[in-house]
């Protein structure tokens, strides 16, 4: 999927919502624990409530990994499922892989083969070698995290140089000489507020990945004023004020009323702004 492909897909829908599969076994309603498989069996009826809602999905591999092949299995039959009944949503891979330029060419093959998922975040921090191995597939996407919203974020993401150049500014500049706002997003995190009003300086065109909606607090008016430019470049992330909304037989269909509230708020913005 291209990017004039998700902005025209943005204004068919109206809405720029990524709905994010964080699917935790400790937290999904009991009854799905009688099941073959809880985990896929979450995400099914999550998906099915919510896709007229978003455009995107972002499982976060941590929460598959951790239950080692069976939580793998889930995971490839959410991305499976997802291309079967919806073809039309964007899949990021929440994997912050990045390594040696061997290595990294691995995981490229993992999601962009194996797994035929549309984008992956990448950690930038040792470099080029370790991202370009991304950049070699057609229509697949490279997120690079640039400004993230956990609190951690200011111990080396907002630290400058001797030029006052702060370290995320370097990764967004630097970056632009491996790829293009064709093949490459960033994730900034809801809550930095003004500080995307600086990036856009640097970005102005490029799609940005933003969690932080919802649970952690950020604020969706601010991130549109700040962060939104003619094409919208927003997808914009909710995970746990969605899937876990609510823990009985309901889940789905309350999952589903969250997401059509986001997409309301959405779809006032993208009215607000022109698009």
């Amino acid at each position: 999927m291209n990017k004039e492909q998700i902005y025209k897909k943005i204004k068919e829908k109206r809405t720029f919502l990524c709905v994010g599969l964080d699917t935790d076994i400790k937290k999904i309603p009991e009854h799905l624990m009688l099941e073959e498989d809880p985990i896929f069996a979450f995400n099914k009826e999550i998906v099915d409530a919510t896709a007229p809602y978003c455009i995107a999905y972002k499982p976060n591999l941590a929460f598959y990994e951790c239950l080692g092949t069976r939580g793998w299995v889930a995971l490839e039959k959410t991305v499976q499922y997802i291309r079967d009944k919806h073809p039309d949503q964007f899949i990021i891979a929440d994997a912050k892989r990045g390594d040696i330029g061997n290595t990294s060419a691995l995981y490229a093959r993992t999601f962009f083969d194996r797994m035929d998922i549309d984008a992956v975040t990448v950690n930038p921090y040792m470099g080029e070698d370790s991202v370009t191995p991304f950049l070699g597939y057609e229509g697949k996407w490279v997120i690079l995290l640039a400004l993230t919203s956990n609190k951690g974020s200011n111990d080396f993401q907002l630290t400058a140089d001797g030029e006052g150049e702060k370290l995320f500014e370097k990764v967004l500049r630097k970056s632009q000489e491996w790829a293009n706002e064709e093949q490459m997003m960033y994730v900034v995190g809801a809550t930095q507020g003004r500080a995307f009003e600086d990036i856009r300086k640097i970005v102005p065109d490029h799609f940005l990945l933003v969690p932080g909606i919802g649970a952690q607090g950020g604020s969706l008016e601010e991130v549109c004023r700040y962060g939104m430019n003619s094409q919208c470049g927003l997808i914009v992330n909710s995970s746990r004020a969605i899937i876990y909304a609510d823990h009985t037989e309901r889940f789905a269909e309350v999952a589903g009323e969250k997401a059509k509230d986001v997409k309301r708020e959405m779809e006032k913005q993208l009215e607000k702004y022109g698009i």
